[in-house]
């Protein structure tokens, strides 16, 4: 048998699951286990082991008993689940915040991003499977390393996306982007190269946890070739509805980053001297 890469898109019929998929093994109680299925392997967990040799070939979203009896709902992951679960060696973006990143910076098809601060890989993902062409810079050997692992696991080694071992304040390299999107201490130091590496109209994107570094970057931004500048925060609740038992769970995602988005605009010319000023 021949066994894809994992993260490779899987042959044949989608409905069932494939050696090399990963997929996602929920219990009774919601815990969520991210495995990669192998011939002849066993995946060990406190309530039982499950074998892949019971999963490979079953329907996504069949059940599948572990070796007590305990069932394990198996589903292919999303996106979101993938970040959550991965190894990481940087902090990631959460998921609700990286649609929000998609659609504040309007991310889409042969849209040509910079992403500079690329620690895990969770926002490469993001980017790379809405369609863009992206460049990341990050200073960082060691998660340079970790985010390739992360996005070629999930993604495949797809040619759309390279990571360089480069700090995005000594500059840019890359001429005519559309967006540039920042998750780095001090994106304000950017904004020069940004405005030189982008094109006309281009969107800028930085992702901060604190309001003083956002602060920052808004005086940098309105001190700088940029317009229509504009922060937003995402909060997330889930709500509990059960029979007549409906109310907003008690537990949400609050606060974890504000989002700063800005387009670079072209500098208004000075006005043309008169013919008479000469005179």
């Amino acid at each position: 048998m021949t066994v894809p890469e994992p993260g490779a898109a899987p042959s044949g019929d989608r409905a069932t699951l494939q050696a090399g998929e990963r997929v996602l093994l929920i219990d009774a109680k919601a815990r969520r286990y991210l495995v990669t299925l192998r011939p002849g392997t066993d995946f060990h967990t406190h309530v039982g082991i499950v074998a892949h040799d019971d999963v490979i070939g079953a329907p996504e979203g069949a059940t599948i008993l572990g070796s007590t009896g305990r069932r394990f709902i198996v589903l292919r992951p999303t996106l979101a689940d993938v970040v959550l679960k991965m190894p990481r060696g940087a902090q990631v973006i959460y998921p609700k915040d990286l649609g929000a990143i998609l659609i504040e910076a309007d991310v889409g098809p042969g849209v040509r991003v910079l992403e500079a601060g690329v620690g895990s890989g969770a926002l490469s993902m993001a980017l790379v499977r809405a369609g863009a062409d992206v460049v990341g810079y990050e200073l960082r050997p060691d998660f340079a390393q970790r985010a390739r692992s992360n996005v070629v696991a999930e993604l495949g080694d797809d040619a759309s996306w390279r990571v360089e071992l480069r700090d995005v304040y000594d500059g840019i390299d890359e001429r005519g982007l559309d967006r540039v999107v920042l998750d780095l201490p001090e994106p304000w130091r950017v904004l020069p190269h940004a405005a030189t590496a982008m094109r006309p109209g281009g969107i800028v994107c930085a992702y901060l946890p604190t309001i003083n570094q956002t602060a920052q970057l808004r005086a940098a931004l309105d001190a700088g070739p940029y317009g229509m500048a504009r922060t937003v925060e995402v909060l997330h609740r889930t709500w509990h509805i059960e029979d007549r038992s409906v109310r907003p769970d008690h537990r949400m995602v609050g606060h974890t980053g504000f989002i700063t988005t800005a387009r670079l605009l072209v500098p208004e010319a000075p006005p043309m001297p008169r013919a008479d000023a000469a005179s």
